[in-house]
């Protein structure tokens, strides 16, 4: 996983957090073009929601949050510290 900006990349995939769920459980969202997906990554990684990936692509993108599980949580944590509910 590699950082863009402010939003970490895994191939094609774009992983980013939004400030407004900050009050919800861990998760990262994963774009790439017009598809997203939302995962959860508390206590094992698992899909929440879908927009347009097939089957496969879900997979492979459940496989890069695993592997990166921990600085994805780490991510989260940083970036939702300041949250104020």
């Amino acid at each position: 996983m590699r950082d863009d900006a402010d939003h970490p990349r895994a191939g094609p995939y774009r992983f980013y957090f939004y400030s407004h769920d900050c009050g919800e459980p861990r998760h990262a969202h994963a774009d790439r073009e017009k598809r997203s997906a939302k995962f959860w990554l508390d206590p094992d990684p698992s899909l929440a929601a879908n927009h347009g990936y097939s089957r496969r692509e879900l997979r492979d993108i459940e496989r890069v949050v695993r592997e990166n599980l921990e600085l994805l949580r780490n991510e989260w944590d940083e970036f939702c510290s300041g949250y104020v509910g």
